[in-house]
């Protein structure tokens, strides 16, 4: 075993030892369409009915977070999106109404004189029997708080920060406007003049009506001389995040910002378990399957791959969980896709290796092997970067769904180039030395052509003779799909036009026909009603605010029983119009990407060649669900994008090939080396799709519906990718190298004179 050999081996054993330690002390983060709760949307605006800046937003943030702490929801997630947009998280919170009428008022900030403490069970005054408001400070001790003297809205600033000099520690510093500071003056006069310690001498900062800080007038302020407006200190025994938090909150709620809810989904855990367990499912068998056709196709070699890609999972799954990346549903259905395409790799070194025993069948099985991993190492670089791009554009272009799909993706790929460079070369090169791998041939699977490549050597098919026959033939396909996408039309989801989707499970069975009858009857006679099995119904309608979807499910509940949502997703027009425009944008950009990309790494012509074909995918797998009546949502842009990176994936194996034999042989015609790279990539193009088909399989039978449509959609992709890598790309490289190459005239003479005859490179000799 050599050195290089060794250190392969050391590495992936401590890179697998650490995986296996994440996976055994580490849980996943699961999304919440795995674990069940709500996500918002909240677009933040100022009173004047403008966007508001990221400043306002940031503190509107601060404000929200202490109003859902009072929800006691375990772990929220707030995070900011955009300059005006606040993303809200709430696991298991299955009332979206709750927690609405919690995060939709504005913020509420006041300053309160203290009339004393409160006497237990005393919420009333004495004298003239009014509602008195009585809240607990910091301590617990119950106030009794006079009416607002101050509102947030006259707070210039607070700031947090640490005094040195007279041992005060963490300090908060407010500035007040004009004739809020006037009012702060008086207020804090009165409160002067009472004795120091006494109750009365302290004022009560409320927010949503709880005391967020009551503190006293320091002694040395005269009766009604009051704190001057600016330059007020609050002082206290505050930690650095503490008067961070207090800074934080006293200007956020100096800036009430109403916020508008224009995303709302809630996702109940029965869901969450489905798409775990098909998911989990779909895994098992797909691998399983995928691991028993390598081993079939490449026999030992195959089974040491095999292991590798168990690795790789391990690896995968492991770095997600300990990077903290969210599990969502478009997320794991990612993680399974990509060990489909993990086995891409160890397939393209596997079938290099076969061609150098194939064309010097006296090397030894060691060398072969070596040769392939060098050889393949620049299809297997240029491809994995094609589809880091592609998931690159899903993380900075998507949201939600799609984002996590996109880390989700990158991670596989990274993980599937450790496992298929570093671990399943080190298993293949020790098996390789061992004297009866090597000489037994029908062991290793490797120095023995495969039957594509025996079949394929025999036939030599003449593909590209005529290019444009194969174009015509994409053309009819892309117009056939255009024809659906015009005739049909594309089911654009909730997400792309507004509205409600809600579905519900019922206890007892109930027909579409019941269903519809039954919501017109309650005033939703405009409601799209589908059923999955007898009890589990879908409605689709427009605007629907959430006590109409109370008053929708309880008319469901009259002919079906008890009546369980188990899916809510309410998106308001303008992110509609948002998604939309960003869809477009990520495809605008992949195309502009994957061009330069290719322009750089090869010529301009297999660039554009390579363009065409992805093209040629997308409208093909957009106008085949329109044809299918299938709907086009988050999940299937995923997919979607995914086709494309497969798509320019498969293409830059073939033309990978067609530069590596073109710049052997430059005299040779184009169309002679494109015929032949295309002829010897075939194993390659077949074995790598029928690995990613078991898993798309296993999903489309297993999965749920969201499951199910982004499988379909990868799975028209693939087999149109495969098609369109050879008989689009490749023809159409070929018609531009033929349209732009001219030959030259013949130096001295005229320009109307016959030219010397020139071999076209691009027709096998014929004389022009």
């Amino acid at each position: 075993m050599t050195r290089a050999t060794t250190v392969r081996a050391v590495l992936a054993a401590a890179v697998l030892l650490v995986s296996v330690f994440i996976t055994l002390t580490m849980s996943p983060r699961l999304g919440l369409d795995l674990q069940g709760g709500t996500r918002m949307v909240l677009q933040a605006k100022d009173s004047a009915t403008v966007e508001a800046d990221r400043e306002t937003t940031d503190r509107t943030l601060e404000v929200l977070r202490q109003r859902i702490d009072s929800l006691g929801v375990a772990e929220p997630v707030l995070t900011r999106s955009g300059e005006d947009r606040i993303i809200v998280e709430l696991p298991d919170v299955q009332d979206p109404r709750q927690a609405a009428a919690v995060i939709g008022r504005t913020a509420q900030l006041s300053f309160h004189e203290v009339l004393g403490a409160a006497p237990p069970g005393t919420d009333t005054a004495p004298e003239t029997g009014e509602k008195r408001l009585i809240l607990p400070d910091e301590q617990g001790t119950r106030l009794d708080l006079g009416p607002s003297r101050l509102s947030g809205a006259g707070v210039k600033d607070a700031t947090a920060f640490f005094e040195a000099q007279q041992a005060a520690g963490w300090t908060v510093k407010l500035d007040f406007h004009k004739d809020a500071g006037k009012d702060w003056t008086k207020l804090t006069g009165e409160a002067a003049c009472h004795p120091a310690g006494d109750e009365r001498r302290r004022v009560a900062i409320v927010l949503d009506e709880k005391v967020i800080s009551s503190p006293q007038v320091d002694p040395s302020v005269g009766c009604q001389a009051g704190l001057p407006s600016g330059g007020t200190q609050i002082t206290g025994s505050f930690t650095a995040k503490e008067a961070r938090d207090l800074a934080l909150l006293i200007k956020g709620g100096a800036l009430p910002v109403p916020v508008e809810i224009v995303e709302q989904r809630t996702v109940g855990p029965t869901l969450g378990a489905a798409a775990i367990d098909a998911s989990a499912q779909a895994a098992l068998i797909g691998a399983a399957a995928t691991a028993l056709f390598i081993t079939f196709v490449y026999r030992l070699f195959g089974a040491l791959a095999a292991v590798a890609l168990a690795a790789y999972g391990v690896i995968s799954y492991a770095a997600l969980v300990g990077l903290g990346v969210t599990l969502t549903l478009p997320g794991l259905a990612g993680f399974v896709l990509a060990i489909g395409m993990a086995v891409d790799a160890n397939v393209l070194v596997f079938e290099r290796a076969r061609e150098e025993c194939q064309d010097r069948p006296t090397r030894t099985l060691r060398s072969a092997l070596t040769t392939g991993f060098q050889k393949a190492f620049s299809a297997v670089a240029d491809s994995n970067i094609t589809t880091l791009l592609a998931a690159g554009l899903l993380f900075f272009l998507g949201s939600g769904p799609v984002k996590g799909f996109g880390v989700t993706l990158a991670i596989g790929v990274i993980a599937s180039m450790f496992s298929a460079l570093v671990i399943a070369r080190a298993l293949t090169e020790i098996a390789a030395g061992s004297r009866f791998v090597s000489d037994y041939r029908g062991v290793n699977g490797i120095a023995r052509p495969g039957s594509v490549r025996t079949w394929l050597t025999r036939k030599d098919p003449q593909l590209f003779r005529k290019p444009v026959r194969w174009l015509v033939i994409s053309t009819v396909l892309v117009a056939v799909a255009v024809a659906g996408i015009v005739v049909r039309g594309v089911d654009l989801g909730v997400e792309f036009t507004g509205g409600r989707l809600v579905e519900y499970s019922t206890s007892r069975p109930v027909d579409v026909e019941t269903a519809r009858s039954t919501l017109a009857d309650a005033g939703f006679g405009d409601a799209e009603i589908t059923t999955a099995g007898d009890r589990d119904i879908s409605v689709r309608t427009g605007k629907l605010d959430n006590d109409g979807e109370h008053a929708l499910r309880t008319a469901l509940a009259t002919e079906g029983g008890e009546t369980t949502k188990v899916r809510d997703e309410l998106i308001g027009p303008s992110l509609g119009d948002e998604l939309r425009r960003n869809a477009l944008i990520a495809l605008g950009v992949a195309v502009l990407v994957q061009l330069a990309y290719l322009a750089v790494r090869f010529r301009w012509t297999f660039a554009v060649g390579s363009v065409i074909a992805m093209v040629h995918d997308v409208i093909i797998v957009v106008g085949a669900f329109a044809w299918l009546g299938r709907p086009v949502d988050g999940i299937f842009l995923a997919a979607l994008l995914t086709v494309i990176g497969y798509s320019v994936n498969d293409s830059v194996v073939v033309f990978d090939r067609v530069r590596e034999l073109w710049a052997g042989n430059r005299k040779t015609p184009l169309a002679t080396i494109a015929r032949r790279a295309v002829l010897q990539t075939v194993p390659r193009t077949v074995n790598t799709g029928m690995g990613a088909l078991f898993i798309l399989v296993a999903l489309a039978v297993l999965g749920g519906d969201s499951l199910t449509d982004f499988a379909l959609a990868l799975l028209i992709g693939i087999v149109v990718g495969t098609w369109s890598s050879v008989f689009t790309a490749v023809p159409g490289a070929l018609v531009l190298e033929r349209t732009t190459t001219a030959p030259p005239p013949v130096p001295g003479k005229s320009s109307r004179r016959a030219r010397a005859p020139r071999r076209d490179p691009l027709d096998n000799g014929a004389r022009v």
